[in-house]
């Protein structure tokens, strides 16, 4: 039982390493920012960075009279 608690607790686990707090949890969490971390360092598409050029340009030509009848809808 002071096996248990103590690897519940964050302690060490009977080989003397140091017990995961959250057991298959962790294995996820890993998984997922493997995942993220892949994802993030691809790069954007052409089709995509010439969209978000033509949105910043009309942007830029509509001025501060469309920003504010944007931000009253």
């Amino acid at each position: 039982m002071k096996t248990a608690r103590a690897t519940a607790a964050g302690g060490l686990d009977r080989a003397g390493r140091r017990a995961d707090p959250l057991g298959t949890n962790s294995e996820i969490g890993r998984k997922l920012k493997q995942y993220y971390d892949d994802l993030i360092s691809e790069a954007v598409p052409d089709k995509f960075q010439d969209l978000l050029k033509q949105l910043e340009e009309r942007e830029q030509t509509a001025g501060p009279a469309a920003a504010a009848v944007s931000d009253r809808e």
